[in-house]
């Protein structure tokens, strides 16, 4: 049996403990990986790096866990290695080209002559690669980005503005500085090919951006229902932009129902908004004529 194969059956047993949340032997299998010499296309031909890392998530075993994390870190060390090696050939690499996807344990994704493909899927590779999260996970990037852009080609049918905004937007999340999560998620398999090829900008959005968003609807929410409820004219408010009293105020609903509505005022002159927790007492008394 080959170094790869051997590899790959431990990986596939590693990924049957952590599907059976049993660790029983992995001491032993992880202590193969540490007197093997692994390579970097080892590591992304066989994925054993997301196998080992998805068993030390799960194990509360200090000592596997101690383990994992030290072939993890070495692991991490092969890119540097390799980055070193070709930096001191004597003679400069050719330009790189796309070519066809190795054969690992994912389906074959179909290969294309077609230009434009090509050069999406070298850019959603690069993008996958930022910060060489795919080294700790033993992801193959290079497959995996072929894997995304044949699901965007199926779903459009085309090359045309659809098909490439479509790429843009994956690639621009993918790089998202304050968006690391979706990057990962990807490399490890949480998120499917087939669902970051359909995602929607707000659901590859990061958490902070979904807070952000939802509390824009909510009070986009608050203005239309104060703009259907119409509200009353009055000169008893003076707008703090413009100075003038050709005001319209409404009142909504927006706590507790034992609690006062909120006020809106809006200037019908500058359009200038502001609210108050609830009526002034001026509004409420019939005697007062000003503020």
């Amino acid at each position: 049996m080959g170094k790869e194969e051997e590899i790959a059956r431990i990986a596939r047993r590693l990924d049957k403990m952590v599907t059976r949340k049993s660790a029983e032997g992995a001491m032993d299998l992880l202590r193969e990986l540490k007197a093997m010499p692994v390579t970097l296309h080892l590591l992304q031909s066989t994925r054993v790096g997301m196998s080992v890392n998805a068993l030390r998530k799960q194990s509360s075993d200090e000592e596997l866990i101690a383990l994992a994390k030290s072939l993890i870190k070495s692991w991490k060390k092969l890119l540097g290695a390799s980055q070193l090696a070709s930096c001191c050939c004597k003679r400069p690499d050719p330009p790189r080209t796309p070519t066809t996807p190795r054969i690992t344990t994912f389906p074959p994704v179909p290969i294309t002559c077609d230009a434009v493909r090509n050069k999406c899927r070298e850019m959603l590779m690069l993008a996958l690669q930022m910060n060489h999260d795919h080294v700790a996970v033993g992801a193959d990037c290079e497959h995996l980005s072929a894997q995304i852009e044949e699901c965007i080609f199926r779903d459009v049918g085309n090359t045309d503005m659809k098909y490439k905004n479509r790429v843009r937007s994956r690639i621009s999340n993918l790089k998202d500085a304050k968006n690391p999560g979706l990057r990962r998620n990807v490399l490890c398999g949480a998120i499917t090919p087939q669902q970051i090829a359909v995602m929607t900008s707000e659901e590859m959005a990061s958490d902070e951006l979904k807070e952000i968003r939802k509390a824009m609807t909510k009070e986009a929410i608050r203005e239309h229902q104060m703009a259907r409820m119409g509200g009353t004219q009055t000169d008893l408010f003076t707008c703090g932009k413009c100075r003038k009293n050709n005001c319209t105020y409404t009142q909504v609903q927006t706590r507790n129902s034992d609690e006062p509505m909120t006020t809106y005022v809006v200037c019908n002159e500058c359009g200038n908004r502001w609210k108050f927790p609830c009526l002034p007492a001026v509004l409420l008394s019939p005697y007062t004529d000003v503020l």
